[in-house]
């Protein structure tokens, strides 16, 4: 649950998974202000298009929207101090993770990831353009992309100034 002063943050599918008590709520609320801020700054394309701040902050709101779908993040344990050996954590669950592309800045990155031996290569495909049929009607452009180790990946940025 978020504190007082605190932003809600949307699962990014790095990190442990969210707390759910509250998440539910907090992320209704967090999306519709996000569609609010659309309507409101957007003109005649109003919740159409990606806010300034959606643009500034692309990783967050493209998570924020794949969350609200109700797509589940990726989680990773959560990092054991005394093991150096788990400096990045273990995939614990299954699911999207955002972040930036490799393609360079105005655009992010979303894989889907779960645990070693858990699947996720052979559904990856199907996921991801879930996830595009998600972010595409809200005005972001998504393309599908096989990667290293012919993992695909989906770029999505932003739509073409008019």
């Amino acid at each position: 649950m978020t504190t007082p002063g605190q932003s809600f943050e949307p699962a990014s599918g790095d990190g442990p998974p969210p707390p759910e008590v509250g998440r539910a709520a907090e992320l209704r609320t967090a999306y519709e202000g996000l569609l609010q801020i659309r309507r409101l700054v957007n003109g005649p394309a109003g919740a159409a298009v990606p806010a300034p701040w959606e643009l500034r902050l692309m990783p967050r709101a493209v998570a924020l929207v794949l969350e609200a779908a109700g797509i589940p993040a990726s989680a990773q344990d959560p990092q054991d101090p005394q093991d150096p050996q788990d400096a990045e954590g273990r995939r614990i669950r299954t699911g999207y993770r955002v972040g930036p592309a490799a393609s360079g800045e105005g655009r992010v990155e979303v894989t889907w990831l779960g645990p070693p031996g858990g699947g996720a290569a052979e559904e990856e495909q199907e996921r991801l353009t879930a996830c595009a049929a998600v972010l595409e009607p809200l005005g972001w452009v998504c393309l599908l992309y096989r990667g290293p180790r012919r993992r695909r990946f989906l770029e999505v940025e932003p739509p073409p100034a008019s």
